[in-house]
C-alpha cells in the first residue's frame, strides 16, 4: 500500500491559502480515483482507492499544518508502510507557482508540515511532490503569505497543476519514484503514464 498525504490546514477560512494546495490536490486525485474522503482516522480524512495495481490511502491531516507528522505517522505505523512508499504533496515558496517537482531524502526547507512528519516518522526518505507557489513580490511576512487566500490567476495556475500531480503519483505508484523524477521535473510535466 501507499499512502498519499497532501497538507493544509482544516476549515473553511484555509480553504483557498496556497498553504493548503495539498488538500486542494488530495481533493482532485480523489475525485479521479472516483473516492471520497469519508473515515476519519489518525485525525485524519481518509479514503482508500486502486492507483493500476496498487492498493494507495489518501490523507488529509486535520490537526493543522504544524502537528500533520500525527496522521501521517499513525497511518504508515498501522498499515506499516514504509518511508519509501509515502508520498506527501505539500506547496513550496522556494519554486515559481506552475511548477511541480520530485524529490526524496531533502531537508525539510523551513516547512512546519514537513518537519513534523520527519519528526514523527524518524526519517525523511518519503517522497515528496513540492507544488511551487513562489514567495511573496511584497515585503510581507512568510507566514502570512502562505495564509492568504490565492489570487484568481494563481488558482487557474493550481487547475493547471492538478493533472500534472496526479500523474505524478500515477508514475511513483505504477513505475517508481526514478521515472518519476526524470518525467516530472524535467518541468515539462505533460508525459502520461501507462498505469
Amino acid at each position: 500500500m501507499f499512502l498519499v498525504a497532501g497538507l493544509g490546514n482544516p476549515g473553511e477560512k484555509y480553504h483557498s491559502t496556497r498553504h493548503n494546495i495539498g488538500f486542494l490536490f488530495l481533493d482532485y486525485l480523489a475525485e479521479k480515483l472516483r473516492v471520497n474522503f469519508t473515515a476519519v482516522k489518525w485525525q485524519a480524512d481518509t479514503a482508500k482507492a486502486m492507483l493500476g495495481n496498487e492498493q494507495v490511502l489518501l490523507l488529509k491531516p486535520q490537526t493543522f499544518m504544524n502537528l500533520s507528522g500525527n496522521a501521517v505517522a499513525g497511518a504508515a505505523l498501522f498499515y506499516k508502510i514504509p518511508p519509501e512508499k509515502i508520498i506527501v504533496i505539500h506547496d513550496d515558496i522556494d519554486m515559481p507557482f506552475g511548477r511541480v517537482k520530485v524529490v526524496v531524502n531533502r531537508g525539510t526547507g523551513g516547512h512546519n508540515g514537513l518537519r513534523s512528519i520527519v519528526s514523527l516518522l524518524g526519517s525523511k526518505d518519503f517522497i515528496r511532490i513540492k507544488a511551487g507557489i513562489g514567495r511573496p513580490v511584497e515585503a510581507i511576512p512568510i507566514e502570512r503569505y502562505v495564509l492568504t487566500e490565492m489570487t484568481d490567476s494563481e488558482i487557474e495556475s493550481v487547475k493547471g497543476m492538478m493533472e500534472s500531480v496526479f500523474e505524478t503519483v500515477r508514475l511513483i505508484v505504477c513505475e517508481g519514484v526514478g521515472s518519476a523524477m526524470n518525467r516530472i521535473n524535467s518541468a515539462k510535466n505533460d508525459n502520461k503514464s501507462d498505469c
